[in-house]
């Protein structure tokens, strides 16, 4: 076992992990954030993304002890401390940039870490942002939309910072 110290969404852990174990595998199962879903544990679909240390990755990439000493940011833990969605969240709600549901989690994750570095995208670089997380329902128009709706939110509300 190997001790790891993490921030999540705001909160410190001190776990002990076995070195092997996956970080979307210590999210789900000892810090229970389980709106970080396991899809399909080769970094093909995206649906495992977290924000770590303000990049995203896919966690199912990642041990748990490389995570040590670092800042994760789930899907839980995006919304405002009042509750209040993300705006991005409230992007893929308004815009229908759902159906099943399983993908949203990383597709959310994905899209605020491409408007923080591109505030303003087009259509082409919002695909382009979003292509290593798979969407098997929407056929994608809806989350585009959805990206350009939470783009333009955060630009008029924060002058362009995600």
């Amino acid at each position: 076992m190997t001790s790891i110290n993490v921030r999540v969404d705001g909160a410190s852990y001190s776990d002990d992990v076995e070195p092997r174990t996956l970080l979307v595998h210590y999210l789900r199962e000892t810090l229970g954030k389980v709106g970080t879903v396991v899809g399909c544990d080769t970094s093909n679909c995206g649906a495992c993304t977290v924000h770590l240390d303000g990049e995203a990755v896919k966690s199912c990439t990642v041990f748990a002890v490389q995570a040590d000493g670092s800042e994760i940011t789930t899907i839980e833990g995006i919304a405002g401390g009042d509750g209040a969605l993300h705006p991005v969240q409230k992007a893929f709600h308004e815009m229908h940039g759902l159906q099943c549901g399983y993908c949203t989690p990383g597709m959310i994750m994905a899209s605020i870490d491409l408007l923080k570095e591109n505030p303003s995208p087009s259509e082409t670089e919002i695909r382009e942002g979003i292509e290593g997380n798979l969407c098997r329902c929407t056929g994608y128009q809806n989350i585009v939309r959805a990206v350009q709706q939470a783009a333009g939110e955060m630009s008029g509300a924060t002058g362009g910072q995600a």
